[in-house]
């Protein structure tokens, strides 16, 4: 195949933009660490980072699928494939089931528990994408999807999904609650005429209060699980060092410019690095 033809299913999973597979890498990779009370071993590192980026890209197929009617409306979102045309309908979705398969075959070198947990993943996964037509709030909704990495570590980890399991997800779903509002105040205009549902409309001018309450109780929750398993130090270095991240972009967002709010948006996974630097600090250093 010709690199013209494959350039626009590198555009379509949005290969050269990777800050949205590593805004789900990282706290699997945490969970993982945390489900193992330290490093899972080198399989289930390598069958969650390449599971994160394939489930992610698949989630972009159908998402732009769902979204070709609203994409043509949205200056920033005009050019993707489907939307263009450089990509049919039928080639985006059997281009997202191959990416599924493969992630799947990878979860089926681990354990029944993670392979049945593996199908409520997909399922949340395909229900975004429509969620923006009918809730005023769908980064909630993704908020699950993006989180979903942490029970699935645990299942696959332990062959159990513990409380603490879904006590992490509710940490993260702040964090993803934060950074996609910041993504949503970037096309609210356009979102308003089209009639999209965002939680950046839905807060209107709570939006910048709201992305920051939520940075503080992801960091919070997330602060209060390390600090019963790993040295307080190390934890406390790497949560001030993500608290000083949020408020880098509070800088960014509080003008609520189209600029400033993507870049904020695109940074995050940074933030999410920190803390997940943090979790393999202290388990070896404890």
């Amino acid at each position: 195949m010709s690199a013209a033809r494959i350039a626009p299913y590198l555009d379509l999973i949005r290969w050269d933009r990777p800050a949205g597979w590593l805004l789900l890498l990282w706290p699997s990779l945490s969970a993982l660490w945390i489900a193992a009370d330290g490093f899972p071993g080198w399989h289930l590192v390598t069958v969650f980072t390449l599971g994160t980026f394939l489930m992610r890209s698949a989630g972009c197929c159908v998402n732009d699928v769902a979204d070709r009617e609203f994409d043509k409306h949205v200056k920033r979102t005009a050019q993707r494939p489907v939307t263009s045309g450089a990509l049919s309908v039928r080639q985006a979705l059997l281009f997202g089931a191959v990416l599924a398969l493969l992630a799947f075959a990878l979860v089926l070198t681990t354990n029944p528990v993670a392979i049945a947990w593996s199908f409520a993943a997909l399922a949340i996964a395909l229900v975004y994408p429509y969620a923006k037509r009918y809730v005023s709030m769908p980064q909630a909704v993704l908020g699950v999807a993006f989180s979903f990495g942490i029970p699935m570590a645990f299942a696959a980890v332990q062959s159990a999904v513990p409380l603490l399991a879904w006590v992490l997800l509710l940490g993260n779903l702040f964090w993803v609650l934060a950074y996609d509002t910041e993504y949503a105040m970037v096309d609210r205009d356009d979102d308003l005429a089209i009639g999209m549902k965002t939680s950046a409309i839905t807060l209107g001018r709570a939006d910048v209060p709201v992305v920051m309450l939520c940075y503080g109780a992801y960091l919070a929750v997330w602060a209060g699980v390390l600090l019963q398993r790993l040295p307080p130090a190390v934890v406390w270095v790497a949560v001030v060092a993500a608290a000083a991240q949020a408020l880098w972009h509070y800088t960014l967002i509080r003008g609520r410019s189209r600029e400033g709010c993507f870049k904020a948006f695109r940074l995050n996974h940074w933030l999410g690095c920190t803390v997940f630097a943090g979790v393999v600090a202290g388990y070896a250093l404890r």
